[in-house]
């Protein structure tokens, strides 16, 4: 996804976030919720169970932070349901969205190699589900399997190249190409894979994450159905032709 201008995030309608920081409300993940979870299923059975119970997740509301720019990371964050935003400081002159992470996408492992800050805020655009793993236990996955090894260079590679083709959507000015590029890169299967083909996402989202009104993203989607590149479902997006979306208007 590219840099662009914010919109404003909460709906009047929006539930205000709640009292306690998401550490206290943190719990074990259940069943459900590690079924989720992709790179789990690379992990060998005693691994897999081992490190399973130090996985924990949190209910988020909308507007509610995850990350947030200066702060130690502490934990690898991926979303189980719900769709995040990631973005730069708001008090910026101009603050941009960097990209959305949907169902199944996992962020933040260059910053915990190098033990870092975070450089980027990550926020709730919707009621969401995340769960997170902790520095050690990642670094120790780093260290004991390969398999994890691999999924985690995946992961950089592939976020790569979605950067480097948000550059080039950046400088385009055709809002369908926008709206055709910026949800091929939400249906990324490998990078979210929790995804499947249903994007569960309004226009209004669309919107703060693309950079456009929402009456214009109404258009763009209308066209993109007419192409049949996408259906239009209640509820959000389906993928009908992902290919036909990365090279739109070809």
């Amino acid at each position: 996804m590219d840099a662009r201008t914010d919109a404003p995030l909460r709906s009047p309608l929006a539930p205000p976030p709640p009292t306690q920081p998401l550490r206290l409300r943190a719990r074990a993940a259940t069943a459900q919720e590690m079924a989720a979870i992709p790179w789990l299923k690379t992990l060998e059975a005693e691994q897999r169970e081992r490190i399973a119970s130090s996985i924990q997740a949190v209910d988020v509301e909308v507007g509610e932070r995850i990350c947030r720019i200066g702060r130690e990371a502490n934990f690898w964050f991926g979303v189980i349901d719900g769709l995040l935003k990631m973005s730069n400081d708001d008090a910026a002159e101009r603050p941009v969205t960097f990209t959305g992470v949907p169902p199944g996408g996992w962020f933040g492992e260059g910053t915990l190699l190098k033990r870092e800050v975070y450089r980027y805020n990550i926020q709730a655009l919707r009621r969401s589900v995340v769960a997170g793993l902790p520095l050690e236990s990642f670094h120790e996955l780093l260290e004991s399997s390969l398999a994890f090894n691999r999924y985690v260079l995946n992961q950089l590679n592939e976020r790569l190249g979605q950067f480097i083709a948000a550059r080039e959507i950046d400088r385009q000015s055709d809002p369908d190409l926008r709206v055709a590029r910026n949800l091929a890169a939400l249906f990324h299967p490998q990078l979210y894979p929790g995804v499947n083909g249903l994007l569960r996402i309004t226009q209004q989202e669309l919107g703060h994450l693309v950079g456009l009104s929402r009456q214009r993203v109404n258009e763009a989607l209308r066209h993109l159905q007419e192409r049949r590149l996408i259906a239009v479902e209640y509820g959000g997006l389906r993928v009908l032709d992902l290919a036909g979306l990365r090279v739109y208007p070809q």
